[in-house]
């Protein structure tokens, strides 16, 4: 019995061993040479990216398997919808032909297309059914249809992305964008996944916390986030996470990526408020990693921090990644923002969100429920 299981544990070890090695999906690594040079951040520490703040805390073996079965196993009502999302479909002739003042088109989640200043850009484009490195490996998104599939997607100047887990980071989003996008802009470390799934390295730009690049008359700026990084068991922490400010001569946006609260909302608002449009995290929280993604409270204090003068609930609508209701990140977000009379917008998925004369919002997932 003894060998039986021992064998047992061992396939399994060898198994994932080689999965992770020759499964594409799970991205590059850091080599030595790479780590020498981020050893010139301020954020990079003992061979890793680090958060002001000391978080996450790193979870034993045992701990993470607790964890996992809690997540796994835990029955949550109405964790997802009852039926499948409708979305706003995006016609594609209407993107590449769009010239008229700024609009962002939300695909669920944290996923946006941004048109500026006659650019056109991508930000974390997750078109996946999974957030995982494989279908079998998670449960599928809220909407089984897309606003526009990748194919169908007209030139894109550039893709903003803010950190390496599955949801925001997708293989084969990537891969379909590939010979779409002009340049890609990340945080440090970030292009070893996209250098091993064939984009060129003249088409990488990576960025710290606080440096900005300029594009095509636009300005990008990465910015903070109290987070962390890793698409395997061995790699936590071997590439940065971000924020990212991007303004053009008249507008200036901000887009949270994932992050708990802490001050550096406030440091972002008081560098480069007020922004005409705010996307912040709200979403996939829980009392157990508090540090690491924040309450919907938190959120509608961020709003204020930022000195937004339109926020946006983001990183809910398409993913069960938690163990809360699937629409209680938005109605808790809603209360609180008119509590601190912050102003917020929650469109549905694929509708056009235009800067310059907005749409009302109504409560769209009450009929999904």
């Amino acid at each position: 019995m003894l060998l039986f299981l021992g064998t047992l544990i061992l396939t399994a070890i060898l198994g994932y061993l080689a999965f992770v090695k020759f499964y594409p999906a799970f991205g590059g690594d850091v080599s030595a040479s790479l780590k020498k040079q981020y050893e010139k951040s301020k954020n990079f520490k003992n061979g890793q990216f680090v958060n002001k703040k000391d978080v996450p805390e790193d979870l034993s073996f045992t701990e993470t398997l607790k964890l996992a079965r809690k997540f796994f196993f835990t029955k949550v009502p109405n964790g997802s919808p009852q039926e499948d999302i409708s979305v706003h479909k995006v016609d594609s002739v209407d993107v590449a032909d769009f010239k008229d003042g700024t609009r962002l088109i939300w695909f669920g989640h944290s996923a946006f297309l941004l048109q500026i200043d006659n650019k056109t850009l991508l930000i974390d484009p997750m078109f996946g059914k999974v957030a995982a490195p494989h279908d079998l490996l998670g449960a599928n998104r809220f909407n089984s249809e897309m606003p526009i599939e990748i194919e169908k997607l007209p030139k894109i100047d550039a893709v903003l992305i803010s950190h390496d887990h599955y949801d925001h980071l997708d293989y084969k989003s990537i891969k379909g964008l590939k010979d779409k996008v002009g340049m890609f802009y990340m945080p440090l470390g970030v292009g070893v996944h996209l250098e091993t799934w064939g984009i060129e390295k003249e088409r990488i730009s990576e960025l710290d916390w606080w440096q900005d690049v300029k594009f095509k008359g636009l300005t990008f700026t990465c910015t903070p986030a109290q987070h962390f990084s890793g698409r395997k068991f061995n790699n936590r922490q071997s590439t940065l996470w971000s924020s990212w400010v991007i303004q053009s001569h008249s507008k200036s946006i901000f887009f949270s990526g994932d992050s708990g609260y802490g001050p550096h909302f406030k440091e972002i608002g008081d560098t480069f408020g007020p922004f005409d449009f705010a996307m912040v995290e709200c979403g996939q929280y829980n009392k157990m990693w508090p540090d690491i993604h924040m309450f919907p409270e938190e959120t509608a204090q961020v709003g204020l921090d930022l000195n937004a003068k339109l926020l946006m609930p983001i990183h809910w609508g398409a993913f069960k990644l938690a163990l809360h209701d699937w629409t209680d990140p938005v109605e808790r977000v809603v209360k609180k923002a008119k509590e601190l009379n912050v102003n917020l917008v929650t469109p549905e998925i694929g509708e056009s969100i235009f800067l310059e004369h907005l749409n009302s919002s109504p409560k769209w997932w009450k009929n999904q429920i």
